[in-house]
């Protein structure tokens, strides 16, 4: 496996050496100590999964507060995505700026995105199935949110922001000035 740490260094790409042949291909797609060892030294404790049915879809900006903070490791398993993650650790110098990367099947990358941040991601292709590894299990306690639009934070999302398909949920998510961490 390969990895580069983005503008927020904290923030990580991962690329799994792909080996293909006429068959098709083999990859591992994580190995706890290299993970451990090169990108963060965390356990996971959860996998999850989405489907999006059209492309445009907005999912977050998501996080949980502690005790229940999440780190995630996110994989787009068919599709594409514009994967984001945004800083909301309070004092911290890079708070209030994101990092994002395009993630698609037949790329096999990875994003890490530590505890402290909020994350979310838009499809860039219909039916597109996103997986990933989470460092503490869903608490519905401690779900907050960001809005995917703050101009504060200026996300430059590759779509028509006007056609994105939202959740009611992510229409009213507060701005980065009101975050609750």
């Amino acid at each position: 496996m390969e990895f580069k740490r983005l503008a927020i260094p904290d923030v990580a790409l991962i690329r799994p050496k792909v080996i293909g042949d006429a068959r098709g291909f083999f990859m591992e797609a994580f190995k706890d100590a290299w993970f451990r060892e090169h990108i963060a030294d965390v356990g996971f404790v959860q996998d999850n999964q989405s489907l999006s049915a059209l492309a445009g879809t907005i999912r977050g900006l998501h996080y949980q507060t502690a005790p229940f903070g999440q780190g995630k490791l996110v994989r787009c398993l068919q599709g594409a995505i514009f994967d984001v993650a945004v800083d909301i650790r309070p004092g911290s110098p890079t708070f209030g700026r994101w990092v994002g990367e395009t993630l698609t099947a037949e790329g096999a990358e990875q994003l890490w995105v530590p505890e402290g941040f909020a994350h979310g991601f838009c499809t860039l292709l219909p039916d597109t199935m996103v997986f990933y590894k989470v460092t503490n299990p869903y608490s519905k306690a401690n779900d907050f949110g960001v809005a995917f639009d703050d101009p504060e934070i200026g996300i430059d999302w590759p779509i028509d922001l006007a056609a994105a398909v939202l959740s009611d949920k992510d229409r009213v998510q507060p701005s980065l000035n009101s975050l609750r961490v």
